[in-house]
């Protein structure tokens, strides 16, 4: 049995070509309907600094990270990686690739021998780079076939993710 972590921001997002205000993030609505789907929780990845709930800031902030290279932290409930040979992890898609927020969490657990499985949520540029920069930063695990969700269509995702699922395994 995998275990499902992700990434996801409430409040502003884009969605269609406008911003509008979330109570949940698209990738957590995302990660919530693939763990019922397998009878589990997710678990999230939590900033210790969150990120601004204006979108534009958080746009400019995601881009600062990205270029230094920063390594965010993050709170994660406790369980032990150790249990789990796969991993479904998901992130909204950020300047092209999965948050710095992620990029931390890799550094932070040894996932050599794991499986993984990531999934995403953008307004229109899917995985975006995220698969190779995955396989770049973490040579020792096996990653599969990952999953978009256009941000705006996260509430009638159902069927995606149930197919996405019958083919992970």
């Amino acid at each position: 049995m995998p275990i499902v972590l992700y990434f996801s921001r409430k409040h502003e997002n884009m969605m269609n070509g406008e911003i509008r205000s979330v109570d949940m993030g698209n990738t957590a609505m995302i990660a919530n309907k693939i763990a019922a789907q397998l009878n589990m929780d997710a678990i999230e990845i939590t900033p210790i600094n969150e990120y601004p709930e204006n979108y534009q800031e958080t746009v400019d902030c995601a881009k600062t990270e990205k270029a230094k290279q920063a390594r965010p932290k993050y709170k994660l409930g406790t369980f032990d990686l150790s249990k789990f040979k796969e991993i479904i992890i998901g992130y909204p898609n950020w300047c092209g690739t999965y948050p710095m927020v992620i990029a931390s969490f890799l550094e932070d657990y040894d996932l050599s021998g794991k499986i993984l499985y990531p999934f995403c949520t953008h307004e229109g540029s899917a995985l975006g780079t995220s698969m190779d920069d995955l396989r770049e930063s973490c040579l020792n695990f096996t990653i599969k076939q990952g999953l978009a969700i256009h941000g705006s269509k996260v509430a009638k995702a159902d069927r995606a993710v149930m197919h996405w699922i019958s083919h992970i395994g």
